[in-house]
């Protein structure tokens, strides 16, 4: 089979067919450029005047008419071969283009009674379009069909190929435009193709669509030669088709061209997806078509503007006709192209679509604005767990039994994944640290997704059929499970703390989809994104300093306190208590840092369980102060600080028995904010009960020690609050000297605690400078023997 070809010659549109999808597609671009100029006057049944303009002109008309063409064409294909598809619109702005197409379809109106399919509801449609109080531009969650907003590029195509994961019938359409190409995470969510099992999965058609510039640029992949380009998407495994509009005018040979593009796309998809599924236990990685779609940016729009070309430049980007109320050659411009698509053949005396034209789009939910799948809490089905309890590790006493936290939490994923296996509907995503972050029990029954070439010596876990996805891209992983998601199915994304932080702007995107959606009652809530961040800060024995940044969390909680929790299990317990609380949980990001080394495991699951429900608490055990109030508030939020906070505790308790210490442990940290701020929050009695209104708190934190106090700040007690964390010290260094470097140990605690109590100054003055000798006789240890001391590294907890 050829890798490339020119699809310009065949012609399987008749006329009658010809004439309606070019008038079809003429109506397309018609409510376009309606949403982007008009206030009134939506079918020009009078002349255009100034005052039926928008003040404001806000919109890109530039990708539009192209997503246009392709909506239209695949309505032929959804047809004509009953397929299920959805359509993910790549390039940022194309807002216009989906919604026009929802409208004509019928799914808008369904979805928004007051926007009818009459010349008032145009008329809204075009009002409300970058308006106060309207819809953004870009395809919004407000957009019905829409599980990509594309504000930010570069992730169309792994929320596309997260989409098609898992749902053998479905289609996902991805557009992808030539500026978003650039990007680094659409270069790597290329190598999708080899994760997609054409047995099981369902199919992405992407789709190429270069008109060559950005907002001011040309675009690289438009300016390349055509046979590098080609090249290019070959050696990525597809097997491109191009699509060329040599000539802007002649719209005939567009759209057969696009027809038997498409044609030939959908007809080896079948073949495909035919051949793994009749010939069973025989995996190859197909080449996949693709579609290279080269037409001009801005087509059918003003070929000049001011003497200066437009169509098929950079300055049809956005708005190509501006000052329209200071300048009446430009109004009359405007008039001119809204009239170039003859409104009044395709709209009837009410403003409806004509029957006929109609006709084209699919009905129901073969709908793309209707299909279900862009509505995932539709098909949203609950995860079978296990009960968490069975995996709890079994104490006999508090703080001396050890336990690998993450490596217990991966027993109870790999039976979730057990019970879920005939419903396909849980994935465990990574970058390629599955194993390393102790997760490993998940692959004794599934494997890693793996269609690519395998040779004898590879891991035997690689599978085409597995569940566990790695690929070194953060981004992909992202995008990947994000498309899941979106689609009604559950995942779980396991990652290096550190590196968590690529995909800030991706968990930016997600999060504020969710947050929208709560306000839009038509969509239903989607299952948590949730994220375990573990080889975390205080535990990078191999790696070192580069490794070191916990500042994730005081990125995620800068989201609306609707949609986003995190926790900080101190123990094995607890994580499991968090883990299956958390994928129970629907609509939230859930973030979760636990550590993968050996700890020291404090809590009983009963404990655990109580514990995590309250989400924060007093450890009694651990303290001394019931029936008094106590002099000193020990507070902890993660595994190592928790550690160190009960060594400290430890040595407080034996040097000065008559001092009253309370223990105040942490695992949810939205429980700090007031109930005002977070619905997790304490109320200011609930918090004064925990942290007295008072006395001294010592409070030793995993991450950056300005989020406690952004957190706390306006609390009764804040002034007396003094919070210990990451200090952005580092290095391949022992576990304690880590904690030392940054001033987290326990003995530095200890010095804090004698010079927050008053009663101690003095009284603690000998125990102050044995703590400083302490800190020192460490650090030299560490650097003769390349260890930490033992009675610091096999310390238990001495008061049970």
């Amino acid at each position: 089979m050829t890798t490339t070809q020119t699809t310009t010659a065949p012609t399987p549109l008749d006329r009658r067919e010809l004439d309606l999808i070019d008038a079809y597609w003429r109506a397309a671009n018609y409510v376009s450029v309606g949403q982007i100029y008009l206030l009134d006057n939506p079918l020009l049944r009078e002349p255009l005047q100034a005052a039926h303009v928008k003040p404001r002109l806000l919109g890109h008309w530039g990708t539009t008419p192209g997503l246009n063409l392709i909506y239209a064409h695949l309505n032929r294909q959804i047809k004509a071969r009953d397929l299920d598809a959805i359509y993910v619109a790549g390039p940022g702005h194309g807002g216009p283009a989906l919604v026009a197409n929802t409208y004509l379809e019928g799914t808008y109106s369904e979805f928004y009674p007051g926007i009818g399919r009459d010349e008032a509801g145009l008329r809204r449609l075009f009002r409300q379009f970058s308006f106060p109080g309207g819809i953004p531009s870009h395809v919004a969650p407000e957009t019905p069909g829409s599980i990509h907003e594309g504000g930010e590029l570069g992730y169309a195509l792994s929320h596309a190929y997260g989409a098609a994961f898992d749902n053998p019938g479905l289609v996902v359409a991805c557009v992808i435009g030539d500026g978003e190409a650039e990007t680094g995470p659409l270069a790597a969510s290329w190598h999708s193709d080899k994760f997609l099992d054409p047995a099981r999965d369902g199919a992405v058609l992407p789709i190429l669509q270069l008109n060559g510039f950005k907002i001011a640029n040309p675009t690289v992949l438009a300016r390349i030669p055509r046979e590098e380009l080609d090249a290019l998407l070959t050696g990525y495994g597809y097997r491109p088709i191009t699509v060329e509009v040599q000539d802007p005018e002649d719209h005939d040979a567009a759209h057969q061209a696009m027809a038997a593009a498409l044609d030939d796309a959908f007809q080896d998809i079948a073949a495909i997806q035919r051949l793994a599924r009749e010939n069973t236990g025989v995996v190859e990685r197909p080449r996949w078509p693709m579609i290279v779609f080269r037409s001009p940016k801005g087509w059918t729009g003003p070929k000049e503007v001011d003497g200066k070309r437009t169509e098929g430049s950079w300055r049809s980007h956005q708005v190509p006709l501006s000052g329209l109320h200071d300048n009446p050659a430009h109004l009359a411009q405007l008039e001119q192209w809204l009239a170039s698509y003859r409104p009044n053949e395709l709209f009837d005396e009410q403003g409806a679509l004509i029957p006929e034209l109609a006709a084209l789009a699919p009905s129901g939910e073969r709908r793309m604005g209707a299909n279900p799948h862009a509505n995932g809490g539709l098909l949203l089905r609950d995860l079978e767990l296990p009960d968490f309890r069975d995996y709890a590790v079994d104490i006999k006493e508090h703080g001396v039994t050890s336990a690998e936290a993450t490596r217990v939490l991966g027993g109870f994923l790999r039976d979730v994944m057990r019970a879920n296996e005939q419903h396909a509907n849980f994935r465990l995503v990574g970058p390629d640290e599955t194993a390393s972050n102790r997760l490993g029990a998940v692959l004794e029954v599934t494997g890693r997704t793996w269609l690519a070439d395998a040779e004898p010596d590879d891991d035997a876990d690689l599978a085409p059929d597995g569940r566990v996805m790695e690929i070194l891209s953060e981004h992909t992983c992202q995008g990947w499970l994000e498309g899941y998601l979106l689609t009604g199915r559950h995942g779980f994304f396991s990652c290096y703390e550190a590196f968590i932080h690529i995909v800030d702007s991706m968990f930016n995107q997600h999060a504020k989809w969710l947050r929208t959606t709560e306000r839009i009652p038509w969509r239903r809530p989607i299952a948590s994104l949730n994220y375990l961040l573990t080889s975390h800060v205080w535990r990078q024995d191999h790696n070192g300093f580069s490794h070191q940044d916990p500042g994730f969390i005081d990125h995620v909680v800068n989201k609306k306190a609707d949609v986003i929790r995190v926790y900080l299990p101190p123990d094995a317990n607890t994580l499991l208590s968090v883990a299956d609380h958390c994928l129970r949980s629907k609509h939230y990001v859930n973030v979760i840092v636990a550590g993968k080394q050996p700890a020291l495991s404090w809590l009983s699951m009963e404990e655990a369980v109580a514990h995590c429900t309250r989400g924060i608490g007093i450890w009694e055990w651990a303290s001394n102060d019931e029936g008094a109030e106590p002099d000193l508030v020990m507070a902890c939020a993660g595994d190592v600080p928790t550690l160190e906070t009960l060594a400290a505790t430890a040595i407080l308790r034996q040097e000065f028995p008559e001092l009253k210490i309370r223990v105040v442990n942490v695992v949810d940290l939205m429980r700090l904010q007031p109930e005002s701020e977070h619905p997790h929050g304490l109320n200011d009695r609930e918090f004064d009960a925990l942290f007295t209104a008072d006395r001294p708190v010592i409070f030793a934190y995993h991450g950056y020690p300005w989020l406690i106090h952004r957190l706390t700040y306006r609390r009764t007690n804040h002034d007396n609050i003094h919070v210990r964390g990451y200090k952005e010290e580092g290095t391949t260094t022992t576990p304690f000297d880590m904690v030392m470097m940054n001033d987290l140990d326990r003995f530095h605690l200890v010095i804090d605690a004698i010079d927050r109590v008053p009663e101690l100054h003095e009284r603690g003055a000998h125990l102050r400078q044995r703590m400083l000798d302490a800190r020192l006789a460490a650090r030299s240890y560490t650097r003769e023997h390349g260890d930490d001391m033992p009675e610091i590294r096999d310390w238990v907890w001495p008061l049970g």
